[in-house]
């Protein structure tokens, strides 16, 4: 008997005496190393899970338990997210590299226990270590549970659709020579439809991917977007899309020529083929509003080919309409649109009492460098932050620290508010009063069952507003209301949507205007908050939400695996070389 079939077999068996199964249960390997690959006409080596890019699809149903056995043999330690799935009571496994593990050590592995709960539809699963996301990440397909079905016709078929980032050099060199000079960062050099960039690169368009279609029928997108930097338009050539659902939830249907969907969102979208027989592009565009202007300006392509007898055109059919790299309002426009079911098989059930409120402002600010040596503005180091702090990642992670009430890895005391009330959308915010943050590794505290509203307000330090995609581990929560500028406690919340928000992991903030979200804290542990443009990331855009546990074995953390990946120093990237410890 494999060492793998003796470890399902003994995984079942103390899951079952210990009465934690839901639903099947799965068994997945992940072997992580690097794999050559030719794109754009050169060759690199990138690391992958089981050598594909994307990596494999999962697939389970709504309930269900997954385990995955990742082995190392890569070059430097990695975790893996399952992204917007919960993980109830079960922060262990969530996998953010120092907020609930350390990194996989290579020549070492780590089985990952996954909880599905009230999860349904698309989500994604990737690596949460440094920018290794890049080309390592694939689609996580959660099917509903026996005896129910989709709120809609059952489509006739369907196919997942990932966008990534592609770049000629390797991610980690690039993120260790911008971490270490303190200025921007390396735009990508393609974007990818399913692993490959399209007609419009060089050396690409023998490989372009291409999805067959029948005329007539629906087909179900399963849309990812792990593109690293930059949000992303997308529409089908003389096709309608039908939004279903986001961040596996249903919404109510959102009939559009085109999407936009942030890094870390996943859609569903139905097409039915029902054009003349033929080629029509898929495309997926860069969308970006911000002052810096520095991003990759190019396009990713895929064909949806027609099935049957003709001749086919000898280039595929264009896109009448896809908005344009800067068309704020059209991105505005669709983002605006998703609402909950709200229905008696998938009700809302929007937080109205609120215990704990938070104001957070979200900006791109700078650390001081000894003798302005840095990259950035004026010498200084480029910087995030949430309410002016720049999140330091510890040398142990936040959850074994707070679990085993270890001292001095972290501080509970993360801001309600910014330090300073000011015109956060203004144009003129460039003095040091503004623009230098403080650098801590600090968290915020929650009761268990705390009614939790949180304004993100977003600003313009620096010149340098934008959207950021927000994304919050181990809940799904209601974005109750958006808007331009800077927000209004008295006007803006009567604009709040109470009846049937979208219920979402991942969330867009306009640029220089707020969003507001309401969840409640009843899932108990560690969970990491970010944005998921890997630099903002990278920059200390973070933040940690630790939920107390609530007095009764059922409402408190599951206990720790046996076995977590040892905190170590010796990996390429580990804590103690993050952006927050160079320049000292």
């Amino acid at each position: 008997m494999s060492f793998l079939a003796f470890m399902s077999i003994f995984l079942l068996q103390t899951e079952v005496l210990l009465g934690l199964v839901q639903g099947n249960v799965h068994y997945h390997e992940f072997i992580l190393k690097d794999t050559n690959f030719t794109k754009l006409c050169s060759t690199k080596s990138a690391l992958t899970v089981n050598e594909s890019f994307p990596g494999p699809i999962i697939r389970a149903q709504k309930g269900d338990t997954v385990y995955v056995n990742v082995y190392n043999e890569g070059r430097y330690g990695v975790t893996l997210h399952w992204h917007g799935i919960k993980q109830p009571r079960n922060p262990w496994f969530d996998g953010p590299e120092y907020i609930t593990q350390c990194p996989i050590q290579p020549g070492t592995n780590f089985t990952y226990q996954i909880l599905l709960s009230s999860e349904e539809g698309t989500l994604f699963w990737h690596a949460h270590s440094d920018w290794s996301r890049a080309t390592v990440h694939g689609a996580f397909v959660i099917l509903p549970a026996n005896g129910t079905s989709y709120p809609f016709p059952k489509p006739d078929g369907e196919q997942v659709i990932l966008f990534a980032s592609w770049y000629k050099e390797d991610v980690m060199t690039l993120l260790d020579e911008t971490l270490k000079s303190g200025g921007l960062t390396t735009s990508s050099d393609s974007y990818t439809i399913n692993g490959e960039p399209g007609d419009f690169y060089l050396c690409s368009n023998e490989t372009t991917y291409r999805m067959s279609v029948d005329y007539g029928k629906t087909y179900l997108l399963r849309i990812v977007n792990s593109v690293q930097n930059v949000d992303m338009f997308f529409a089908i050539a003389d096709h309608n899309l039908t939004v279903v659902g986001a961040d596996g939830a249903y919404v109510k249907p959102i009939v559009t020529s085109y999407i936009m969907i942030t890094p870390g969102q996943t859609m569903d979208v139905l097409v039915t083929a029902k054009q003349s027989l033929g080629l029509y592009y898929m495309l997926a565009s860069p969308y970006y509003d911000g002052e810096a202007d520095d991003f990759d300006k190019s396009m990713a392509s895929a064909i949806f080919q027609y099935n049957g007898n003709y001749t086919p055109p000898s280039s595929p059919i264009y896109p009448t309409y896809i908005p344009g790299y800067y068309d704020i309002d059209s991105a505005r426009k669709f983002v605006t649109q998703f609402r909950s079911l709200a229905s008696a098989e998938h009700p809302v059930d929007v937080p109205l009492n609120v215990t704990t409120r938070m104001f957070i402002t979200i900006s791109i600010g700078m650390l001081h460098c000894p003798n302005n040596s840095c990259a950035g503005p004026e010498g200084n180091r480029i910087a995030s932050g949430l309410n002016n702090i720049s999140f330091a990642d510890p040398a142990v992670d936040v959850l074994q620290a707070y679990y085993r009430n270890i001292s001095g890895y972290y501080d509970a005391s993360f801001p309600d508010e910014p330090p300073n009330l000011f015109n956060f959308t203004a144009e003129d915010l460039t003095t040091d009063n503004y623009t230098i943050t403080s650098r801590a590794t600090r968290v915020k505290m929650l009761d268990y069952n705390a009614t939790v509203e949180i304004i993100f307000q977003g600003t313009n330090i620096m010149d340098s507003g934008e959207n950021h995609p927000v994304h919050l581990h181990g809940f799904r929560f209601y974005v109750i209301g958006s808007g331009l500028g800077n927000f209004n406690n008295v006007t803006d919340p009567l604009t709040y949507n109470l009846v049937d928000p979208p219920e979402v992991n991942t969330f867009p903030v306009p640029k220089d205007g707020w969003a507001t979200i309401r969840f409640i804290a009843n899932n108990p542990g560690v969970w990491f908050m970010h944005c998921h443009f890997d630099r903002h990331m990278s920059w200390g855009m973070d933040t940690v939400f630790i939920v107390k546990n609530g007095g009764t074995n059922e409402t408190s953390i599951r206990p720790p695996p046996d076995y977590l990946p040892a905190c170590s120093k010796n990996s390429l990237f580990g804590a103690d070389q993050s952006m927050l410890q160079m320049g000292e």
